[in-house]
């Protein structure tokens, strides 16, 4: 790929992965520079980026990877500040509330970290970052009838596993009848 090649692809590209990119770390200077670093990784693979078939399922996997680890950085270092951030920042419903919804999708993104590869990238691009299935079939490389099979088997298993917590963590007791 020529510089000329890569700086079309980069203005091209750079909105997507940043919104990507912002989803998964919800900082835009994070997100910023998240995108920054997979740009200069792919400009220094150089000439084996023209081996890819698909470079944007490349970036955007490139993407996903750091932004995960920087995740787990922070987590390390600091626990999980976002939490007070997003309580703070949302008064339009209740605290309990918002902690509730905080609580809610930080299981529910740990649910889907949890997932296999390939459900997790299905779920992530589809439900998280809102692309069509024709823009993960182009990303990916797989067939849209797959991408659907394994969209639906991911949801199932995040609702399954999100409702099995419920039960188990929070107190809830499965109303069991006796068979007469």
């Amino acid at each position: 790929m020529t510089r000329a090649e890569f700086n079309e692809y980069v203005l091209q590209q750079s909105r997507k992965l940043y919104g990507f990119a912002f989803r998964i770390l919800r900082n835009q200077e994070e997100a910023e520079d998240a995108v920054q670093e997979v740009f200069i990784r792919l400009w220094k693979m150089g000439e084996k980026l023209d081996q890819y078939e698909n470079v944007d399922a490349l970036a955007t996997t490139m993407t996903k990877n750091y932004c995960i680890d920087q995740l787990r950085k922070q987590k390390h270092l600091q626990g999980n500040p976002t939490a007070n951030d997003e309580l703070q920042t949302n008064t339009s419903s209740s605290p309990h509330e918002q902690l509730e919804r905080i609580e809610s999708d930080a299981i529910i993104h740990r649910i889907i970290g949890d997932l296999d590869e390939k459900y997790r990238l299905v779920i992530m691009l589809k439900d998280i970052d809102g692309f069509s299935y024709e823009e993960i079939a182009e990303k990916t490389g797989q067939n849209i009838n797959t991408l659907r099979v394994n969209l639906s088997r991911a949801r199932s298993f995040v609702r399954d596993e999100y409702n099995k917590y419920n039960n188990e963590y929070r107190g809830v007791k499965k109303v069991t009848r006796k068979v007469l």
